[in-house]
């Protein structure tokens, strides 16, 4: 099987335009994040998902410098771009992560794929019941299944969030969360970017680790975060966005 990792990005957002080039480090935010991504062993290829806009131009341009496959479709049905995306590269499995989660871990992405190869699960992810911080999210399933769902789902919900018919149906698909090691008070902790607090957050986090060493890990933020506990209170008020 031909495993991709797909992002989904785009410059609109509501409560932070143009996020995803936001520069850390002197770099944009997206490309720290390919950079992660990249570092990945069960992933075949990486490749961003973006919109036919002109507006996301940018993002395509990006992907250019950076030697990154681009996929550009619907911006609004964002399933079908997925998918689209998934077939123009031959995946016979997605590996689903949002553009606005730069610290993504290669080794997490490691162990759900791992989890996902051993069978006897349609999705495999860390988010029905979080096991990691929001914005280490993984989801893993098949492009067979979610064009499926593309054909039976005329919910706009469900082309919206990717993958939210797979844990909305148990009844129609084998469902799997993998366990970690961490306590389960990490759960809590949110290292996506939506507002500015969560931006700074994320870029004192790269400050902190980066320079000494580009491939830290999420065992890395979670001690940096222990030593400096007044940069994980910086977001804590910050509300993420009701999927319904």
């Amino acid at each position: 099987m031909r495993f991709v990792c797909i992002i989904e990005a785009r410059m609109r957002s509501s409560r932070l335009p143009g996020k995803v080039l936001k520069p850390i480090l002197g770099k944009p935010m997206l490309e720290l994040m390919v950079e992660r991504l990249r570092l990945a062993r069960t992933v075949d290829e990486v490749v961003l998902a973006t919109t036919d806009k002109v507006d996301d131009q940018p993002l395509a341009d990006l992907g250019q410098r950076l030697n990154l496959p681009v996929f550009r479709g619907s911006e609004d049905d964002v399933l079908l771009r997925v998918l689209e995306a998934a077939r123009a590269h031959r995946a016979d499995v997605i590996v689903e992560v949002t553009g606005d989660c730069p610290l993504m871990d290669p080794g997490l992405i490691d162990k759900v794929v791992g989890d996902f190869r051993i069978g006897g699960a349609d999705f495999v992810s860390n988010v029905r019941g979080y096991t990691t911080p929001r914005g280490t999210d993984v989801r893993v399933f098949r492009t067979d299944d979610l064009a499926e769902i593309n054909r039976v789902s005329s919910d706009p919900a469900d082309h919206e969030h990717v993958s939210l018919h797979f844990w909305e149906h148990p009844e129609k698909y084998r469902l799997r969360n993998v366990p970690t090691e961490f306590p389960p008070a990490v759960a809590d902790l949110r290292l996506t970017v939506d507002t500015v607090e969560d931006l700074e957050l994320i870029a004192k986090i790269f400050a902190g680790l980066y320079p000494k060493n580009p491939a830290f890990n999420l065992s890395d933020i979670l001690e940096f975060l222990a030593a400096h506990p007044e940069i994980s209170t910086m977001n804590q008020h910050v509300k993420q966005k009701a999927v319904r």
